[in-house]
């Protein structure tokens, strides 16, 4: 599958949760094991006027880290998180925010990930995330 049909695959099929965050997976590049989701959120989203709520800003990097790894191994049929910590260092903002993510390690049954969350430039949080790997057994 080239990284253009992997990008139009998680595009075409967002659950609810990330269609509500505006999610549109704008970059795969295999060779790295990098997703980069783009997700825009306006007021709603916010509290004291216009800062972005930070549990939102966490699933977008949870959502970011799980995609990655359905991306790497297409036999992924499901990825829970069993931990995710999340360092928020600026504030998010109503607008546009790239979540950057990669594997640490996949293993047979435990993934490591870590994500970046950007927007205009500015680092807004980052995220490490332990998950369950659960594999179709086709």
């Amino acid at each position: 599958m080239t990284p253009q049909e992997t990008l139009d695959r998680l595009n075409a099929h967002w659950p609810p949760c990330s269609s509500l965050l505006g999610a549109d997976a704008v970059r795969w590049t295999p060779e790295q094991a990098e997703l980069v989701i783009a997700f825009t959120v306006d007021e709603r989203f916010c509290h004291s006027g216009d800062v972005l709520q930070g549990g939102f800003s966490a699933s977008m990097l949870d959502a970011t880290m799980a995609y990655v790894a359905l991306c790497i191994d297409p036999k992924i049929e499901h990825i829970p998180s069993l931990e995710i910590k999340v360092s928020y260092i600026a504030p998010g903002r109503p607008g546009t925010l790239h979540c950057t993510a990669r594997p640490v390690r996949l293993g047979g049954s435990i993934g490591f990930l870590e994500s970046e969350l950007h927007q205009e430039g500015t680092l807004v949080a980052t995220a490490t995330g332990t998950y369950r790997i659960v594999r179709r057994k086709d």
